[in-house]
């Protein structure tokens, strides 16, 4: 008898299925899907998207009002693309030369505080993870306190300036060395390494030093790059403690320079306002053009770092929450 093309489709479908089932496999993984199937997978997808779309419209809205013009600014509303693209904005920031002056002492401030952070968070938590080690309660407890209570900003300004810090960079840097969340964090992370690989390691002649540098530092990359991404954000939008420690304008910071650049356009705008002064003008740049620009220029850095610090995010908070 000769075998039509639709059973040969099915005894090859029945085929395939015996043969998933006993690789362990899902079998319905090869079903074809119905008409309700196909319509919930359209609607699943064009719910992301929209969802994806709501996420980005917002940083591309800055981007495109940052470079607009006053015409531009006053019809925007939802549009993607612009007619016409001013750098006015840009020009305007970038043309203060302690701008570039600015963003040096941001980059050392973020890099260095970074680094050194990482280094003590590090050597703090790494005894404070072994159950044998005495006191290790009470420093624990010491610490825990120091994440609900603080000093207050005048003692604070005040053993700044008896330990000789104010008007130096280091002022920025090292308040912030010692952090009772990322030590905590740090610290539970570690008590999830295995001991095996220590007790190996002292076997064949390790001290504490050569395993936390080469055996016990490479397996936490995740709460390591958890922590740098979260310091480097915290010295990267810092202004106010550079405002009231630091005089020397050749150490100020980028974000402490963009917020006077931000208040001196709008002190411009209400001169002009209080004197009825017109500010409809086609060659007027727009105060929102400069918010944008300077927004864009500011989280720059940390968006570029962010990507590659990501696949170690989630899993750096998930393990370094788990024990106590």
């Amino acid at each position: 008898m000769a075998i039509t093309g639709k059973a040969l489709l099915d005894s090859t479908l029945d085929e395939t299925q015996r043969l998933v089932r006993a690789s362990g496999a899902r079998p319905w993984l090869l079903r074809r899907k119905t008409a309700g199937g196909l319509a919930f997978d359209a609607c699943n997808g064009l719910f992301f998207i929209v969802l994806t779309l709501s996420f980005l419209y917002p940083f591309w809205h800055t981007v495109i009002l940052s470079f607009s013009g006053i015409l531009d600014v006053r019809t925007l509303g939802l549009h993607i693309w612009l007619g016409r693209w001013q750098t006015g904005a840009y020009e305007y920031i970038l043309s203060d030369p302690s701008t570039l002056v600015g963003y040096a002492n941001s980059i050392f401030r973020a890099v260095a505080g970074t680094t050194l952070t990482l280094v003590v968070t590090f050597l703090t938590a790494y005894p404070l993870a072994k159950r044998t080690l005495p006191g290790r309660g009470l420093v624990t407890a010491y610490i825990l306190v120091t994440m609900f209570f603080a000093g207050g900003l005048i003692p604070t300004y005040l053993v700044i300036r008896k330990i000789g810090l104010i008007d130096s960079r280091w002022v920025l840097i090292l308040p912030l060395l010692a952090n009772g969340f990322y030590i905590i964090i740090m610290r539970n992370y570690l008590m999830t390494v295995d001991p095996a690989f220590e007790e190996s390691a002292f076997m064949d002649g390790a001290n504490y030093l050569q395993i936390m540098a080469r055996i016990v530092a490479p397996l936490c990359k995740p709460v390591l790059a958890t922590i740098a991404l979260w310091t480097m954000v915290l010295h990267w939008n810092s202004w106010f403690d550079a405002l009231i420690y630091l005089r020397d304008e050749s150490k100020i910071v980028l974000q402490l320079l963009l917020r006077r650049l931000l208040l001196a356009e709008q002190a411009t705008l209400d001169r002009i306002r209080e004197f009825g002064g017109a500010i409809d003008a086609e060659d007027r740049l727009p105060s929102e053009a400069v918010k944008a620009a300077t927004t864009l220029i500011t989280i720059g850095p940390i968006i570029l770092v962010y990507p590659f610090l990501q696949r170690y995010f989630i899993k750096g908070i998930f393990l370094g929450s788990l024990k106590g």
